[in-house]
């Protein structure tokens, strides 16, 4: 494996994936409904000459680049976009109503199909498994089907990279342990008594016993939790009453929790429930919440951290590389990484000169399409640097 030989291709081969990312940014699809975009991975690897299996898991694409008999690594990209409405002006805006690549998917996925077509021109010290996964926006996501599908099958070691605005481009985030964190929701109805607005003495307030439940879950995360353990407790809405005189029969609040350990996470659904229980008891009402576990904890191994580090080094130089703290969001990669070691590391994309500058999930969102040739580097000499301890272990 010529790694130098293999970071000229990349740069070589840097427009196609260029063209790739604005390919798919014109044609997104969302989760769990991706039809063309997977037929088109495929496609592009079968001309390669590479093993691929579709319809992995559900939508996914999983293929192997074959190598020598040391581990066997995969890379995983996702490739599913958001419902949100392209409003940037760029010739390759979103030409699919209501539906964007607002998060980096589509240039996840091009930096995988072009790194992929360097690594079939390499003698590869082990097999090389790329995932491309459909799904990751919305829960239960693609990762879990994929891996029972077999998508892990003897692999030893997994990498994965989030093309990111909110750092600059030129660094790269990297952390080991926890970094993404559990992403929850939760829905709770509650159920009075209605009637007339100016006889409130014959009825339950189920707006009124909402209200106070709502403040009373804030105090979980600041008055039940360690301070020093990160945890969201969020309510996102709330619905109740028709009319203006007609005190409301029911009300349905939602929201998310977000935690980085199961510990944390066992002790916010007992103690909502409690909170719960108790306002509502107090009032006459009752209630039924029903709460959702989400993606679990992206969580870092160290030695494979450490990979993804010093290949980092390399590629951005040393002040480029920065120790990430945990991100509140969820991202379930974390499924992968319970089952084999690996890392997860963001890239910096973001650019004022280039307007990328706006957050993810945002209409105006876009990258500096520059981060993924370092995302590809960087993904590179993780896979060398695997390789050769596996073989001074030996």
């Amino acid at each position: 494996m010529v790694v130098t030989n293999a970071e000229v291709r990349l740069t070589e081969l840097f427009e196609e994936m260029v063209s790739l990312r604005r390919h798919f940014h014109q044609y997104p699809e969302l989760s769990f409904q991706e039809v063309e975009t997977p037929k088109m991975i495929a496609s592009y690897l079968r001309e390669l000459g590479i093993e691929v299996r579709e319809h992995v898991g559900g939508n996914g694409v999983v293929s192997r680049i074959k190598g020598g008999d040391g581990p066997t690594i995969a890379l995983r990209a996702d490739f599913d976009a958001l419902p949100i409405q392209d409003v940037k002006d760029v010739p390759y805006r979103s030409k699919v109503n209501g539906v964007m690549h607002a998060c980096g998917h589509d240039a996840h996925t091009a930096t995988l199909l072009v790194l992929a077509k360097v690594l079939t021109e390499l003698d590869l010290p082990g097999d090389v498994v790329l995932i491309h996964q459909f799904a990751e926006e919305l829960a239960p996501g693609g990762a879990k089907p994929m891996i029972e599908d077999g998508c892990l099958d003897n692999v030893d070691y997994i990498y994965g990279a989030h093309i990111w605005t909110p750092l600059p481009f030129g660094t790269v985030g990297v952390k080991t342990g926890p970094v993404m964190a559990a992403a929850d929701r939760f829905e709770l109805t509650i159920t009075g008594k209605g009637g007339h607005g100016a006889i409130p003495q014959h009825t339950v307030d189920a707006l009124m016993v909402a209200v106070n439940v709502a403040n009373h879950l804030q105090q979980v995360v600041s008055r039940r939790i360690d301070p020093l353990e990160p945890a969201v407790l969020t309510i996102g809405t709330l619905h109740s009453g028709q009319a203006f005189n007609v005190i409301a029969e029911e009300a349905k609040l939602s929201g998310t929790v977000r935690t980085f350990t199961s510990e944390t996470q066992d002790k916010i659904i007992t103690d909502m429930e409690r909170m719960i229980r108790s306002v509502c008891a107090a009032s006459d009402a009752e209630y039924a919440l029903d709460y959702i576990k989400g993606y679990p904890a992206v969580v870092n191994h160290v030695r494979e951290t450490e990979f993804v580090r010093q290949s980092a080094k390399e590629t951005v130089g040393e002040d480029g590389v920065i120790e990430m703290a945990p991100l509140m969001v969820g991202e379930d990669f974390a499924y992968y990484l319970e089952q084999v070691p690996g890392s997860f590391f963001f890239t910096g994309a973001g650019n004022p000169e280039l307007s990328a500058i706006f957050p993810h999930h945002h209409p105006r969102f876009d990258v500096d399409e520059r981060a993924m040739l370092h995302t590809a580097h960087i993904l590179l000499g993780a896979l060398q640097r695997t390789w050769m301890t596996h073989e001074k272990e030996d």
